[in-house]
Formats: structure tokens, C-alpha cells, sequence
């Protein structure tokens, strides 16, 4: 009779953005690249000289960050993933606004 009145704890405790108790290594992965990728990007774009590195880590996150909203289980997944993959977008689009991906390289 006690085992019938216990509570029913997870046997995993999951990860900081699961809110089902459930591990979800590949997603939490995804998050991380994702956001340190924008906000190298969005801190890059702030310097005009820099457009090649905001440009391509901006364009490297927001595809991270799509993927990453694709496989996301939780709500709480696809918030973080969301903030990563807006600052990327901004300095990929100011990396392009201040000499794009080629900018000087090519020709």
C-alpha cells in the first residue's frame, strides 16, 4: 500500500530546456551551437571589417537554428532556439549589408 501512495518520480532528470523529464541530448546540442553561433555573429556585425565572419556564422546559425526548430520536442526547446536563431539573422543580414559572404575576397 505505501508503493501505491508515493509520487511518481522520472528516473532521469532530463535537461535544463526539457520540461518532460526526458533527455534530449541532440536538441540541447543544437541550442548551444545555435546561440554561441549568433551571438558571434550579432557581436561581429557591430564591426564593419568583420562581415565575413558575421556573414558566415550568421548563415551557419540560422541553418542550426532551423534544424533545430525541426527536431525540438518542447516549448522551452524551441524558445532558446528562437533567440539564438533571431541574432543570427541580424548579423548575417548586416554581415551582407556591410560586404556579404564574398565581400573582397573574390574579386
Amino acid at each position: 500500500m505505501a508503493q501505491a501512495m508515493q509520487p511518481k518520480v522520472p528516473k532521469t532528470t532530463g535537461s535544463l530546456f526539457a520540461t518532460d523529464h526526458r533527455p534530449h541530448p541532440l536538441q540541447d546540442i543544437l541550442i548551444w551551437v545555435t546561440a554561441v553561433l549568433g551571438v558571434t555573429a550579432f557581436i561581429s556585425s557591430m564591426f564593419y571589417n568583420l562581415h565575413l565572419l558575421s556573414s558566415w556564422t550568421g548563415l551557419i546559425g540560422i541553418l542550426t537554428g532551423l534544424y533545430s526548430q525541426f527536431v525540438s520536442v518542447t516549448t522551452h526547446e524551441r524558445f532558446a532556439t528562437l533567440m539564438g536563431l533571431g541574432s543570427a539573422a541580424v548579423g548575417f543580414y548586416l554581415g551582407m549589408a556591410h560586404g556579404g559572404l564574398f565581400g573582397g575576397v573574390l574579386g
